[in-house]
């Protein structure tokens, strides 16, 4: 049986497992802390045929020099000599272009539906109850300035054949009609969805583990050989790692993990903050996303999860309260009945975004070593393509067609 190892246990990593293993592949997953606290568990669980406009859009750069300046703001660059950071801005300027957001659309879209029915599908599997909910996303607006930018956003995903819908705030309240708006309309992005994350990986988890994929927590990759073209050994500490293929999967440390087999990813964290908050009056049914914010609230078991802000800097374990704020401060302008507490920073979840200078992730065997797949990059949407990339990631072990074309994704691009 042939064997493949997985570096890194979020969402990409398990489930690239998980259809390996119905591949009848022998699947080892290494992850160095617990995998409880990866992103694919903090994250607003949000499933978004809706984006299909990469970070790396016109407008973007202005608008983020000017964020700069603000510490609530829900972008920020921390200025640094590092040559990575250096590297990634030019690559991310040189991508900012219509062009650019032209020519992502349709991949992103079709690995974004994919990645949907994939959900869809998984639902239907027993034991898999993760809170998988088809009433798409409000993303509300205030001023009139954003509603012009939603409303050709809208535009063009109909062109896409996306089903999206411009709502007059009388619209909206008919759908929430249990919270008070301050807002001038919405996008009601019914081609979206939202699931609990923590329940979707508690679920991989387990079905994995009972069907014979060992997981190894505290596993730390420090060492990789290589002999020729292929990696022949994985090292965590003095314990080796043999394998037939290789699948790197650790999201923001995957330019680290990649640099042991000599081999560079374009790749910048971007920090994002969550908190949860009991609601017991649930209501609020359908998740927003307040679009001049840039914040996420979305409905999960119960409770009501508040996320934002996209901090580009080194991975590092500083809570910025000043971001915080600016999501707490947020939501009652749009919610007067909503007004979350500032939490305490113990209670503060943060993780690491990979974002790729050009906003679209990487998928695909690696030019320089023959038996390495790389698959990270996927920005604020990793739990959103998860299942399409673990997918795109079993068939490229494989050597099978692949249900979509790799070459936008393409790691050398």
């Amino acid at each position: 049986m042939s064997k493949v190892l997985i570096i890194g246990g979020g969402i990409v990593g398990l489930t690239s497992a998980y259809y390996l293993q119905k591949k009848g592949y022998e699947v080892t997953v290494l992850d160095k802390g617990d995998i409880t606290d990866n992103c694919s568990f903090g994250n607003a669980g949000m499933i978004v045929p809706s984006h299909f406009v990469p970070l790396a859009a016109p407008g973007m750069i202005k608008q983020g020099i000017r964020w700069m300046f603000n510490s609530k703001s829900p972008f920020y660059v921390r200025p640094s000599l590092s040559s990575n950071l250096i590297n990634w801005g030019l690559k991310f300027m040189k991508h900012a272009t219509a062009k650019h957001v032209s020519q992502s659309a349709e991949p992103l879209r079709d690995l974004s539906l994919l990645s949907k029915k994939l959900y869809e599908d998984l639902a239907k599997e027993p034991d898999f109850n993760f809170g998988l909910t088809n009433n798409g996303i409000l993303a509300f607006y205030k001023t009139e300035k954003a509603g012009e930018e939603e409303a050709h956003l809208a535009a063009r995903a109909k062109e896409l054949g996306l089903d999206m819908a411009v709502l007059s705030v009388n619209e909206c309240r008919a759908l929430q009609p249990g919270l008070k708006l301050d807002v001038l309309g919405a996008v009601h992005y019914r081609c979206d969805a939202h699931l609990y994350p923590t329940k979707l990986m508690n679920a991989l988890l387990g079905y994995l583990t009972e069907n014979g994929v060992k997981i190894e927590r505290g596993k730390e990759v420090d060492q990789i050989k290589v002999a020729g073209n292929r990696i022949t050994k994985v090292f965590t500490g003095i314990q080796a790692w043999e394998a037939d293929q290789y699948v790197i999967a650790t999201g923001s440390w995957s330019p680290a993990v990649a640099k042991m087999a000599d081999i560079n990813i374009s790749l910048m964290p971007g920090k994002g903050y969550s908190f949860m908050e009991a609601e017991p009056q649930n209501r609020l049914t359908i998740p927003a996303l307040l679009c001049e914010a840039r914040v996420a609230i979305t409905p999960m078991n119960g409770q009501i999860r508040y996320g934002g802000t996209m901090e580009l800097d080194k991975i590092n374990n500083r809570i910025n309260m000043q971001r915080v704020k600016g999501i707490v401060e947020s939501v009652p302008a749009y919610f007067p009945d909503l007004k979350p507490e500032l939490p305490a920073e113990k209670d503060i979840w943060y993780g690491f975004r990979p974002s790729s200078p050009d906003g679209l992730p990487y998928i695909g065997r690696s030019e320089k070593r023959d038996n390495l797949i790389i698959a990270t990059g996927h920005g604020m949407m990793g739990l959103s393509l998860g299942p399409a990339t673990g997918l795109l990631v079993s068939q490229i072990v494989a050597g099978t067609a692949t249900d979509l074309k790799l070459e936008p994704f393409a790691v050398s691009r």
